[in-house]
């Protein structure tokens, strides 16, 4: 039987054909098309499997924040990723105004780009927020993932699967020759969006509701870069009564590419009929919405698509894994749908080769649903509730009450007046500004996931209470289950980040030079347990040392303490300082996290 691990030659396959593999992914979006690069980075055999003939055709998922592009640092295609996005300083003077040539009713700095929150971005990571559009992003996946081994088959599509004790049969089905074959896989990942056909074949548990709203959206050409200049940013908001579908009156201008392409989103009532929007209706909504009635303007598409609230409480059965919108569906506020998918991989596709490699029992994997539930969760709770607090703009601007296109235009402009009611305005619209922070500026949503699961070991430490609102916030620490803070290190010749000594490819134990005993002793539990593990040394004539002494303020351990980061960068153990037996320490703690106690 072909097996499609690293050949070169693909044949039409007979009916009884089986292909076998280690992993079968099914879909090629963020989650899928991750999976599949990080697999093949670790050496194991995949398939990855769309229905669709290509990738993206729509630029949905956008925001790529500081923890995405530290992964796509770690795979080594983060400047693939920066030749293709718009920078962080062109990505962050978010604009409200009643028409992009109109007037502005206000402004905010986000995803850090103000004086008072860029320190804390760039001290909490290596990497800037940037936007790129997932037709601009998933090919980059693809074609790395390719390269490195994995087989990517278009146009098949999943239609079922059963499994038993040592692997998943998988049926699909080849859209060009309507051939029906099977993948035979070790492990299967459904990350086949939010309508996922493997998440309901294994009958993961949900909270929440689909399709509670309604949107659509207008992608067109036009350069409005006069606009823009002066003002960039990825999202412009226009509120303009009477514009928009069920008379909502807000609609999102975002931009695709500077300043030349461009999206327009704006809400419907789902329990309406769905609206029809030709060529002409469209472009003269964009006219509007831009406050320009003259523009030539290019309609490159029109899709209608469902807000959802809805997560998984459980990610898992059996040999099946789900990943991205499969388990997390929610409105793009906060920008989190992608970042959370490709990290949902991340987290599992290391786990997945630690087992198929011997190094780890099956049990590893059960903590992929422990540590990433709760994630899928936060994010879902998060980006609608940060939908809804647009209200809290409306109402500042008092258009929630109006009766009338007119008496909305009215009330808008009374922020303008020297009376009390325009008074009240004013300071109304200054706190609802104010809470779109919890949108745009949420750096502790972003950054703040902690892990807590049987592939941690607790040094009996609690998490540090935050000292700023954790949504806001990141808030760095070393306590297991944290991820691995930043700081530069290296020497006179190379500068380097904490997240640059420990690779995907293996377990980093981090000490100083009072620890060098650790040493010693990773390299006796490695080759004891067959795992992949290496020991740096930091301090002063040493390989790495610590440029501007803030790694030793970081680190919350004594020198001769030590720190064992996962694959996937989170503090798997520590110890603070050196004990009297560091290899049974150390030993101890990746039996644990490994499950190789409950293998044997």
């Amino acid at each position: 039987m072909p097996v499609f691990n690293d050949g070169q030659t693909e044949t039409e396959l007979p009916a009884s054909v089986t292909v076998e593999t280690d992993v079968l992914i099914v879909g090629s979006g963020p989650a899928g098309s991750a999976a599949a690069l990080f697999l093949s980075t670790l050496g194991v055999p995949n398939v990855m499997i769309t229905k669709y003939r290509w990738t993206a055709n729509t630029p949905r998922a956008h925001i790529t924040n500081q923890r995405a592009m530290e992964i796509f640092r770690d795979m080594r295609i983060e400047d693939q990723v920066l030749a293709d996005a718009t920078r962080h300083r062109l990505v962050g003077d978010t604009v409200f105004c009643t028409s992009i040539a109109g007037e502005e009713i206000g402004r905010i700095h986000t995803w850090g780009t103000s004086a008072a929150r860029e320190a804390d971005y760039r001290l909490a990571s290596p990497c800037l927020t940037v936007d790129i559009p997932q037709t601009y992003l998933e090919p980059i996946l693809v074609k790395n993932a390719t390269m490195r081994g994995t087989q990517s088959r278009f146009s098949t599509e999943y239609l079922s699967h059963t499994q038993d004790a040592d692997g998943v049969d998988v049926q699909v089905l080849d859209r060009l020759t309507g051939t029906q074959y099977t993948i035979r896989a070790k492990y299967l990942i459904g990350a086949d969006g939010a309508r996922s056909r493997v998440a309901a074949d294994i009958g993961l548990p949900y909270e929440g509701a689909m399709d509670i709203a309604g949107s659509m959206n207008i992608t067109f050409k036009a350069d409005i870069s006069a606009y823009c200049n002066h003002r960039p940013s990825v999202l412009y908001w226009v509120i303009q009564p009477g514009s928009n579908v069920g008379g909502i009156g807000a609609g999102l201008v975002r931009m695709v590419r500077p300043w030349n392409e461009w999206l327009i989103v704006w809400g419907y009532d789902i329990n309406d009929e769905p609206p029809v929007v030709d060529e002409a209706a469209a472009t003269q909504i964009v006219r509007n919405l831009l406050g320009m009635p003259d523009l030539d303007v290019e309609i490159t598409g029109t899709s209608l698509w469902g807000n959802n609230e809805m997560y998984a409480t459980h990610l898992q059965s059996g040999r099946v894994f789900c990943a991205g919108d499969a388990v997390h569906r929610h409105p793009p506020s906060n920008g989190l749908g992608s970042n959370t998918s490709i990290q949902d991989s991340y987290n599992l596709a290391w786990k997945l080769a630690a087992v198929l490699k011997g190094q780890a029992s099956p049990s590893l994997l059960d903590t992929y649903s422990t540590e990433r539930a709760p994630v899928a969760e936060r994010i879902v709770k998060r980006a609608n509730k940060s939908s809804r607090e647009f209200v809290d703009l409306f109402v500042a601007l008092g258009v929630t009450e109006a009766k009338t296109e007119e008496e909305m235009v009215r009330q808008i402009e009374e922020r303008k007046a020297n009376t009390p009611e325009g008074a009240a305005k004013r300071a109304a619209l200054v706190k609802a500004m104010e809470l779109k922070n919890y949108e745009f500026n949420a750096h502790g949503v972003e950054l703040g996931q902690f892990y807590e699961s049987s592939a941690v070991v607790s040094d009996g430490t609690p998490r540090p209470e935050p000292t700023r609102d954790p949504d806001l916030y990141y808030q760095a620490s070393t306590v297991p289950g944290s991820h691995l803070p930043h700081a530069w290190v290296g020497d006179n010749k190379r500068k380097l980040a904490m997240m640059d000594l420990a690779p995907y490819t293996r377990f980093t134990l981090i000490t100083g030079i009072a620890g060098e005993a650790w040493e010693n002793a990773a390299e006796k539990v490695a080759r004891a347990l067959g795992i992949d593990l290496a020991t740096v040394i930091i301090g002063p004539g040493r390989e790495i040392t610590d440029l501007y002494y803030d790694w030793s303020k970081l680190r919350e351990i004594d020198e001769s303490g030590a720190l064992l980061v996962r694959p996937d960068k989170h503090i798997a153990w520590r110890a603070a300082v050196l004990p009297a037996d560091p290899e049974s320490a150390l030993r101890d703690a990746l039996t644990q996290i490994l499950g190789q106690g409950s293998r044997a």
